[in-house]
């Protein structure tokens, strides 16, 4: 049997961005990571399938 290893079965990844202020978007792995840079810096996470 084959391991997926996490990924969805459509094989698309999820990733969370993190769009400041400024216009500045930075992509994180988990919704963890971009929240917190959000409360550093400000700005709005979005999810973005790819």
């Amino acid at each position: 049997m084959g391991c997926n290893c996490g990924a969805r079965a459509s094989g698309r990844a999820t990733i969370y961005r993190l769009v400041l202020p400024n216009g500045v978007m930075r992509d994180y792995p988990t919704r963890q990571e971009a929240e917190a840079a959000r409360r550093r810096g400000g700005g709005t996470v979005i999810v973005v399938n790819q």
